[in-house]
Parts: C-alpha cells; sequence; structure tokens
C-alpha cells in the first residue's frame, strides 16, 4: 500500500475509535437539563446506542462475514459468539460488576476495525465504513461511561482514558486486516460472524424488555437462534 493510503487508513481507524472516548465526554454532563428531560436524554441515546449495534449486526458483520465461509462454519460461529458472550455475562454476575456495554462496544469496535484493513487491502471503500463505525461507536461510548460511572469505581479521567486507549487498538487492528488477515478471508468471515452473534446476544439480554430475566442467562439465546434460522436460510436461498 502506498504510504499517504496507510497514512489515510490508519486515521480513518483511529478517528473512528475516538468517537468512543468522545461519547463519553457527552456521559460526563449531567443536570445540563431539567431532571426528566436529561432522563429521556439517556434513554435516547441507550436505544441510538442499541440501534447502532443492531445496524453493525445486520448491515456489516452478517452480510461481510457470510462471504467466504460454508454454511457449517456460519452458524458455528455465529452461535459460538454468543455462547462465549452468554459466559462473560454469567462471570460478571458473579463478581457483581455490569460492564455489558463496554464489552458489546469492544466486540464490535474490533472485527470491524479489521475489516477497515482488510477492505483497504482489497481496494475497498473504508472511508465509507469507518463513518459507519464512528457513528455506532459514539452513543456505545456514551452508554458504556454511564454502565461503568454506575458502579461508583471509576473516576471520570479514568474511564476516558481507558476509552481512548481502546481507541489506538484500532489502527492496530486495521493493520492487522491489512497485512495478515486479507490473506486469510474465511479467517475475517468468522471473527465478523462470532462478533455478530456475541452483539446480537448482549441486546437481547439486557435491551429487549420482556426477554431478560434476572439471573437467567439462557432465554436471550433463543432469539439468537431464530436470527440464525433467518440467516441460514438467507445462506441457502443465496446458495441456490
Amino acid at each position: 500500500m502506498a504510504e499517504p493510503a496507510l497514512v489515510s487508513l490508519l486515521l480513518i481507524a483511529l478517528c473512528a475509535g475516538l468517537a468512543m472516548p468522545a461519547g463519553a465526554l457527552l456521559g460526563c454532563y449531567e443536570r445540563v437539563f431539567p431532571a426528566w428531560l436529561d432522563e429521556e436524554l439517556r434513554h435516547g441515546i441507550l436505544a441510538m446506542g442499541a440501534g447502532a449495534l443492531m445496524s453493525a449486526v445486520a448491515l456489516v458483520l452478517v452480510p461481510e462475514g457470510i462471504h467466504a465461509v460454508s454454511i457449517p462454519a456460519a452458524s458455528i460461529s455465529f452461535l459460538a459468539g454468543s455462547l462465549a458472550f452468554m459466559w462473560a455475562d454469567i462471570w460478571l454476575a458473579k463478581h457483581q460488576f455490569s460492564a455489558s456495554q463496554l464489552v458489546s462496544m469492544l466486540i464490535d469496535f474490533i472485527p470491524e476495525s479489521v475489516a477497515l484493513g482488510t477492505a483497504a487491502a482489497i481496494g475497498s471503500g473504508s472511508l465509507l465504513l469507518g463513518v459507519l463505525v464512528a457513528v455506532q461507536n459514539f452513543p456505545e461510548g456514551f452508554n458504556a461511561y454511564r454502565e461503568l460511572k454506575d458502579q461508583g469505581h471509576f473516576s471520570n479521567r479514568r474511564i476516558i482514558g481507558l476509552f481512548t486507549l481502546m481507541a489506538f487498538s484500532g489502527p492496530l487492528m486495521a493493520l492487522m486486516g491489512f497485512y495478515w488477515l486479507a490473506d486469510y478471508p474465511a479467517v475475517v468471515s468468522c471473527i465478523m460472524l462470532f462478533a455478530a452473534g456475541g452483539i446480537l446476544y448482549s441486546l437481547l439480554q439486557d435491551i429487549a424488555p420482556q426477554v431478560k430475566m434476572d439471573n437467567h442467562w439462557a432465554p436471550p439465546l433463543g432469539g439468537v437462534l431464530g436470527f440464525m434460522i433467518g440467516l441460514l436460510g438467507y445462506m441457502l436461498e443465496r446458495g441456490g
């Protein structure tokens, strides 16, 4: 890759990542609005984050992920992601620490940063994908900040510093996608489908109000399996 193009890729990945601490900065400002409006704003941004995650699954991770893998590999990767996130959720609950929004943000950002690098390697447009990732990261950063802040263990500076460090993983993952994983499209596909399964589980467990049951982690798998049935049907029709 020519040096200007490489610099462009790194800047796109970094700017997309910096949307996370930018969202956290917005979360620092409390009581700017009346209490009722502040509460509506918080719930609105939570919903925006959920929509952004759904768009990541529906528009990026699944469509890009199914190109280079077989139906069994796609199913295994997708289900493995949801099971891995369920295990993480159980572990966090046992240790009385809530960080599902943070984990969702990471498992969304990392594979999409890899996809930025692979898109650049094959000559596809990485700028549009970078904008989409940034739009997703901003509300996710806000929601993850509020989630960590509610724990009472972290200062504003520490949370924003952590998110800023996480932002620098974007260029690293983009470089990995360009120099290494671009030659292994099946691996990239499995990573993206793994992330999609985990994100979908997170959405069903933490946001869909009639699905979550306290201290029960299996019900959201029903939603994951329902989505996977639709995915398998789509792949079978496309292959036919």
